[in-house]
């Protein structure tokens, strides 16, 4: 029997955990947490949206970040401090315009993937996460915004998505609760919104039924390879212990950059820091007055999820700031106002906010599959959809380590 390592304990790791073991191997996962999803499985926007496939590789994106700079509550926010890991990130990103089409179109094909193996998992492993299947609503403000939307559908569409276009009417039948004046928007039925923390803990409970070995609390210090096997470093805050495996999937977020090194791979993995709030729905009034149908706000580039009955979860936001988690006042005033004025009628007095680095790639594309040695794989570098593209991802990188595809 094979022993793997795996290295990360968020939605990546462990549903590749669940994929390996599941497959008959030995499996160990470190995590430098005392529990599963505490990082950017945290508490992010909770879509599992093949509608937001779009990567960002456009100059609209380029000229909007430029323009922004001077704003510390835009959407994008870059700070303008130079280094040469974020420089040399952004000349990777314009060199990757070029695919963008192609990458939006593989993006939305592999989280339309996604999804049969993610609420197979769930249903098998008893999992209760807040699904909803409602679909998601893309909303518009100006003629410029739809009509960019309507390009990105035909990419979309080319991937296997179906998303239609609605008149402001129409957007009101789907969520009634929706304040404001919008140009139209789009819905797409087949997406769906849960609680990453919930499912991610609900799976981590699995992969101990099926005998996975689980590090919490582990730093792995040291990681290296060779054509055989690879050796794992790790320290649990007493003592340090080395293990040696058949190989090792790096699955550790902003980390896998520093760990592929160690390893003789560039993993260029940026860390896009997201935000987001959760609005505990108390009363009665708030609950009847949040959506249940989540939404994408394409001009403030804001997600929502409705969490059960009493939650609703607003998140959004990039910033290149470098590794820094810190919890910005004005990055989450912009969200709580956006509540006050898209639902008035949501009480706002009981807000959580929260702060999650995303593992970004230049060209928006997740990392999956074998390293430059035989016994080194990477399932990283998902960005905004590590949520959406987890389950799909865990499932290539399993047949990459098994040579076994089902």
């Amino acid at each position: 029997m094979k022993r793997i390592a795996v290295i990360g304990g968020g939605i990546t790791g462990i549903t590749t955990a669940y994929t390996l073991a599941k497959r008959g191997l030995d499996v160990t996962v470190y995590e430098k947490h005392r529990y599963a999803a505490m990082e950017t499985s945290f508490a992010n926007g909770g879509q599992l949206s093949a509608s937001n496939a779009e990567v960002w590789n456009n100059w609209q994106t380029v000229m909007k970040g430029i323009k922004w700079m001077s704003r510390r509550d835009a959407p994008l926010l870059v700070n303008p401090k130079p280094s040469w890991h974020k420089l040399s990130w952004f000349a990777e990103f314009i060199a990757a315009i070029p695919q963008y089409e192609k990458n939006t179109t593989e993006t939305a094909r592999l989280a339309i993937a996604a999804r049969d193996h993610l609420f197979a998992w769930a249903q098998e492993e008893g999992i209760d996460f807040d699904l909803k299947k409602q679909g998601i609503l893309h909303i518009y403000r100006d003629k410029a915004g739809f009509d960019h939307a309507e390009k990105v559908s035909r990419l979309l569409a080319a991937g296997g998505l179906e998303r239609r276009s609605v008149t402001p009417e129409e957007m009101k039948s789907i969520e009634p609760t929706l304040a404001g004046n919008y140009y139209g928007g789009f819905f797409t039925e087949s997406d769906s919104t849960g609680d990453i923390h919930k499912f991610t803990n609900g799976l981590a409970d699995a992969i101990k039924r099926l005998g996975v070995k689980t590090c919490y609390g582990h730093t792995v210090t040291e990681l290296s390879a060779d054509e055989r096997n690879a050796w794992v470093t790790a320290h649990d805050g007493t003592e340090q212990s080395r293990d040696t495996f058949d190989g090792v999937v790096i699955c550790a977020g902003v980390g896998s950059r520093g760990l592929a090194k160690k390893l003789g791979d560039r993993v260029n993995i940026y860390p896009v820091k997201g935000y987001s709030i959760t609005v505990e729905l108390d009363d009665e009034a708030s609950q009847k007055a949040a959506p249940t149908v989540s939404l994408l706000d394409d001009a403030t580039k804001i997600v929502t999820s409705r969490l059960g009955d009493g939650r609703f979860r607003v998140a959004g936001t990039a910033e290149f700031s470098g590794y820094n988690r810190d919890i910005k006042d004005d990055r989450i005033r912009p969200l709580t106002r956006w509540v006050e004025q898209c639902f008035p009628g949501v009480c706002t007095r009981k807000v959580v906010p929260w702060a999650g680095l995303r593992p970004m790639l230049p060209n928006m594309m997740p990392r999956v599959g074998p390293g430059r040695l035989p016994t080194v794989f990477y399932n990283t570098g998902h960005g905004h959809l590590g949520w959406t593209l987890s389950a799909i991802t865990a499932e290539l990188v399993a047949e990459s380590v098994t040579g076994d595809s089902r």
